[in-house]
């Protein structure tokens, strides 16, 4: 079935782009073709590999008669217009737009999310922002480029993501040809109930291959700004939201499941090669700058001085049932118990272990555990450089 609300205009490709790729891509998920019933997802998927992207749609309107009738080919960036395809029982979408094209991208990829039973396919594309920032350089000067690439950062992702700037951007953009971030893209599916089965770059676009596995979100609130305020497990088992500089591309706080499967953790029990980390992020982590926001958790009560730290979700279900009972029995903090330790914990069991010491000593003697591990760790931290991994 082909779906759309406009002509569809021709799009261009550069040759050059065919090996083009990206950091973690190659790393990321690839299609286990045994694990797919579905013809029609193993039929487009292959003519995304193997023809241009100016190449594609005319070949999927040649053989759209072809296709199952539950297989959509979308052409529009409406969300409501997607839900009209329910009564047909779709189980494939595949979206034509570039997402960069979509105004309401979180309302349109929860449409479809919504429209799809569990274990339906979704399969859509962008230009990135990466790609973005390459052609630019490489069509002009040293200088040149840079300095419009300075101008192309501030206007199309930094002015989307402010209060002050977005109404503007929108009124004068109407939301078309957006610059997302390969993470960002990914985040987003996973928060409209998706997860990414396969990913790749196809002469320059970026294909993502999709299987709802969960209701989208509607009712959160994605963290764009420079101050940034993440969900974590705090005493009880209630979420707080913890105050950050961010250090991450928008929406990565969606994508932990996504690392943890594709990537694991490294020592000190932070996921391995962790490229949702942008270059910002990096300069502020090696100050510890990221982390000073959260002083206003610790001047509202929600974290001590010294204590474990606040977890996400996803963080905190990697823990023991044990430790995760001992965990929500204490308030996080500021400190957390590995700056005290002689030796770096470098596994998640190593970490548990450190907090399960710290917590057994709090709970027998609340104020003098917290003075020594406080005194412990300043010592650590000055004259030992111990710092977090």
């Amino acid at each position: 079935m082909i779906f759309r609300d406009k002509p569809w205009v021709r799009l261009q490709y550069d040759p050059d782009l065919s090996t083009y790729s990206e950091h973690g891509s190659e790393s990321g998920a690839k299609l286990d073709i045994s694990s797919v019933s579905n013809p029609d997802v193993l039929r487009v998927y292959e003519a995304s590999r193997n023809l241009p992207r100016n190449e594609l749609w005319p070949w999927l309107l040649s053989h759209a008669g072809e296709l199952q009738k539950s297989t959509v080919l979308l052409d529009t960036d409406m969300g409501d217009i997607v839900r009209q395809n329910a009564g047909d029982n779709p189980q494939f979408f595949f979206s034509h737009k570039r997402l960069n094209r979509i105004r309401h991208l979180n309302t349109f990829l929860n449409r479809v999310s919504e429209t799809l039973p569990e274990g339906g396919y979704f399969m859509c594309h962008a230009t990135t922002a990466m790609l973005k920032k390459k052609m630019i350089l490489d069509r002009h000067s040293k200088v040149v480029g840079w300095f419009l690439y300075f101008l192309h950062y501030l206007w199309h992702r930094v002015c989307p993501k402010l209060k002050l700037t977005k109404w503007f951007y929108f009124w004068v953009t109407k939301g078309r040809n957006r610059t997302y971030h390969r993470v960002e893209v990914m985040g987003r599916l996973y928060r409209a109930g998706f997860e990414v089965v396969d990913e790749g770059f196809r002469f320059g676009e970026f294909f993502v291959l999709a299987r709802k596995v969960k209701a989208p979100i509607w009712d959160d609130a994605p963290s764009c700004g420079p101050l940034i305020k993440l969900p974590r497990v705090s005493k009880g088992g209630n979420i707080i939201g913890v105050y950050k500089f961010r250090t991450m591309y928008s929406y990565s706080e969606y994508l932990q499941p996504y690392m943890y499967e594709h990537g694991g953790l490294r020592e000190g029990g932070k996921f391995a090669d962790d490229y949702r980390v942008n270059e910002w992020g990096r300069v502020l982590r090696s100050c510890w700058l990221d982390e000073l926001p959260m002083f206003i958790n610790f001047f509202k009560g929600q974290l001590k001085l010294v204590g474990v730290r606040p977890l996400s979700r996803h963080y905190f279900s990697l823990y023991t049932p044990e430790m995760q009972k001992l965990r929500i029995q204490v308030k996080p903090g500021l400190f957390p118990p590995f700056y005290y330790e002689k030796e770096s914990p470098k596994t998640v069991a190593e970490v548990q272990d450190s907090e399960r010491r710290y917590i057994e000593a709090y709970l027998r003697a609340p104020f003098r555990t917290d003075c020594r591990y406080f005194f412990g760790s300043i010592a650590n931290i000055l004259f030992h450089r111990k710092r977090s991994h």
